[in-house]
């Protein structure tokens, strides 16, 4: 048996139990994948990021991230609460730090008073054609009236969205039609899977706070999480889609998700002049709510996680 520290820290807020909780495990080092599998489905967070020494020179520490079912190569909030804990904890000093993580090595920055800002992967947006995606076939999926994904002043489109993982981006007209939504499993995870995507994020530009830009719900069933409360990988690749489309008019923005599900945050967005090529940064403070440890057995062994 081996024992190791693990975390909830609820990332994009300052209240407990609010925000997107994320597991942590700071010291991963020698664990290996059936065991971090193992360890993340425990903890039961929609991401736990396993933190480890990095091989890489250029990385001041290793990270992989964990669903309960799945690893997956990115993940904003999780890497907003690691750096926030280790803040915390005094191992990390505020100023510039390096990320190794499977899509490249990322920057991390953590100011004098909390704030964690990650810079994502350079952007790729790609509008989607009508003939390829019907919003009749999206409005379905999300259980909302298709006339709710067109009446968006600009008419802004639908569109695939990446800054490290690839998510459907959704215009929706009223917060009021985004709230009601209640998406079909099955049918978000076949457009999903379809357009090679992580989730669906729907955002609307009706907002509950005059200082937002937006507000937005995500969706990734296929990735074992039916609704993300925040979504800092999704946020930094909306951010990319409003440049592209010529939809704001500022380079600082705030977005709000998580109200629908209990679980309120904000994400702060930064969008250089060249998302494309220098990354969106997307930042946010962080607290831990639930700090203990894990006995994980050896990886021969098939026995239950005891926390």
């Amino acid at each position: 048996m081996d024992q190791r520290r693990a975390c909830l820290v609820d990332a994009f807020t300052t209240e407990p139990l609010t925000g997107n909780a994320a597991g942590v495990v700071p010291d991963a080092a020698g664990l290996n994948d059936s065991q971090l599998q193992a360890v993340a489905a425990e903890l039961g967070a929609s991401e736990t990021a396993f933190l480890a020494p990095s091989d890489d020179p250029e990385a001041d520490r290793r990270v992989r991230y964990f669903t309960p079912t799945q690893e997956v190569d990115l993940c904003g909030h999780a890497t907003i609460a690691s750096h926030a804990l280790l803040a915390e904890d005094g191992i990390l000093d505020p100023g510039e730090h390096t990320l190794e993580t499977n899509v490249g090595v990322l920057d991390v920055e953590v100011t004098e008073d909390g704030l964690v800002w990650m810079t994502q992967r350079p952007a790729e947006v790609e509008e989607i054609d009508e003939m390829d995606l019907a919003y009749t076939t999206v409005a379905e999926a999300l259980d909302v009236d298709p006339a709710a994904l067109t009446d968006i002043g600009a008419d802004l489109p639908l569109a695939r969205a990446s800054t490290g993982l690839p998510f459907l981006v959704v215009p929706v007209n009223f917060l009021e039609h985004l709230g009601k939504m209640d998406p079909d499993p099955a049918k978000v995870e076949a457009l999903t899977d379809e357009f090679d995507a992580t989730g669906v994020y729907a955002f609307t530009f009706d907002t509950l706070e005059a200082e937002s830009t937006l507000h937005g719900r995500m969706f990734a069933p296929g990735a074992g999480v039916p609704e993300d409360p925040v979504t800092g990988t999704a946020s930094g690749a909306v951010a990319a889609y409003l440049d592209r489309f010529g939809a704001i008019d500022t380079d600082e923005m705030q977005f709000e998700q998580g109200e629908f599900v209990d679980r309120g945050g904000r994400v702060h967005v930064q969008v250089p002049a060249a998302p494309t090529v220098d990354g969106v940064r997307v930042g946010g403070r962080a607290v831990t709510s639930l700090d203990g440890s894990l006995l994980v057995p050896d990886h021969e062994e098939e026995e239950i996680l005891e926390v």
